[in-house]
């Protein structure tokens, strides 16, 4: 199965601030991490919109959605001090493993992941937890005809989820954590149902997207809201699973 190529497009923009969709695939900024990446967002929107920017917060490379940079310090500041604590709204569409609750908060603290070797090489027993919570709202489900696992067919929700804390992959240990892990995620997910997406759909993609962003103006204190739906073959897995209008 062919997928339309997915490419950065500017949500929003003024002279304090840009909002964008970030496509699955790219990083935010160069990293340590994936030295050989050469799809870096800040350095794409830097290029289309003329401008420096700020980064303000952050979405994992396979993490497709609304992301939003400042054009000054002070811009930047504002915007990450919201995001930063409980003041904005971030909420993110994701397909997991079975039907899971209708809705629900999780409220289980977070080990930080360690990105470096020296970081592993402490035991997980050592390393302090943070406080993590997450509320989510289950928005469709699906059994399908494929015995993907031990039972003759196979569960799927659509889940809206509301991050009140931003740990890192906390949105994936948390759905690992209550039992429904999310699909396509090669560490926290299920090898039988991520191969089982890539063959059957053809996408291979972490199923998380961050579609709704709300936030205060920095400058001007307007309410600001960027929307933006799943595009490409996560978009196309929801019209295939009747699920478009809940998403």
């Amino acid at each position: 199965m062919t997928h339309t190529v997915d490419a950065p497009e500017i949500l929003f923009e003024d002279e304090h601030l840009l909002a964008a969709y970030k496509p699955e695939g790219w990083l935010v900024h160069r990293s340590d991490i994936d030295r050989h990446e050469d799809r870096i967002l800040l350095q794409y929107l830097r290029d289309l919109a003329g401008t420096h920017l700020y980064p303000v917060h952050r979405l994992d490379k396979p993490t497709s959605g609304v992301i939003v940079f400042g054009k000054s310090s002070e811009a930047a500041a504002g915007l990450q001090a919201q995001l930063d604590s409980d003041t904005s709204v971030k909420q993110y569409l994701a397909i997991c493993r079975g039907y899971c609750p209708e809705q629900g908060v999780i409220d289980h603290p977070l080990p930080p992941v360690a990105d470096f070797k020296h970081q592993r090489k402490r035991p997980k027993s050592e390393l302090p937890r943070q406080d993590a919570v997450t509320l989510f709202r289950r928005l469709g489900t699906v059994e399908l005809p494929f015995a993907v696992d031990r039972y003759p067919a196979s569960r799927y929700s659509l889940v809206e989820v509301q991050l009140k804390t931003g740990r890192r992959h906390q949105i994936r240990r948390h759905f690992k954590h209550i039992s429904h892990p999310l699909i396509g995620c090669p560490k926290y997910g299920k090898s039988s149902h991520n191969r089982f997406f890539a063959e059957h759909f053809g996408c291979a993609r972490l199923m998380l997207h961050a579609h709704r962003l709300q936030l205060a103006h920095p400058i001007s204190g307007e309410v600001l809201e960027f929307i933006s739906a799943p595009r490409g073959c996560m978009g196309e897995v929801i019209q295939k699973l009747g699920w478009l209008q809940s998403a």
